[in-house]
């Protein structure tokens, strides 16, 4: 029989885990400072090689995708990380190859935004609030094997029929783990994304794992 979780707050107060990806170091240094560490959790990686890794080993909210990197370009890189990784992080796209050519291969390899060079500060910050909010507010369902979870209305079920409500940390978890899958997940990665900077307890976080069991 199902049993429901706990029901602390709601998931959407975390902070969101973004890699930006740009080998222009100055660029991406400017980026670290405009977006600060208020709101947002930030990685950096200057190589497609590097986002490969970074991207199969931990869970990222977005990702801000620059086109010109050496060995993988941007395209290919998008592609790869829908096509061999299977996964949906929302991409934006950062570039100054500005035809509709170029708009038209990014979309079509995956991108959800595409904002071109130069651009202002405040419109990519713009653009990740209006991603980020999309995000966590769509219908459609993610799926784990034969479990599947919709972040709009926070519901889990199973192929089974077995239904449930998720709220508050449990809900966060749930969310980054249903992403991620079927990479594994940190345990400092998700001690990060759902609790930001505070000190946590490793037994407090198992604790909200082993909630997160279908009986």
């Amino acid at each position: 029989m199902c049993q429901p979780f706990d029901k602390p707050t709601v998931h959407g107060n975390r902070k969101l885990r973004i890699l930006i990806v740009e080998d222009h170091i100055a660029l991406a240094e400017n980026l670290y400072e405009f977006l600060g560490d208020e709101r947002y959790i930030l990685d950096f990686a200057a190589d497609g090689l590097t986002v490969l890794h970074l991207a199969a080993t931990n869970h990222y909210d977005m990702m801000v995708l620059d086109v010109m990197l050496p060995g993988l370009d941007g395209f290919e890189l998008c592609r790869r990380i829908r096509v061999d990784l299977k996964s949906s992080v929302p991409i934006l796209m950062l570039t100054a190859r500005d035809t509709l050519e170029d708009k038209e291969t990014g979309f079509t390899g995956g991108a959800d935004d595409y904002l071109t060079k130069p651009f202002d500060l405040r419109e990519l910050e713009l653009r990740i609030g209006a991603i980020s909010r999309r995000g966590f507010t769509l219908n459609s369902e993610l799926k784990a094997g034969n479990v599947y979870y919709n972040p709009g209305t926070l519901k889990v079920r199973t192929a089974a029929g077995c239904s449930l409500t998720l709220s508050g940390i449990g809900a966060s978890l749930f969310e980054i783990l249903m992403r991620a899958y079927p990479n594994y997940v940190k345990h400092q990665t998700l001690i990060e994304a759902v609790w930001q900077d505070e000190d946590v307890d490793p037994h407090t976080l198992r604790s909200h794992i082993s909630a997160l069991r279908f009986n």
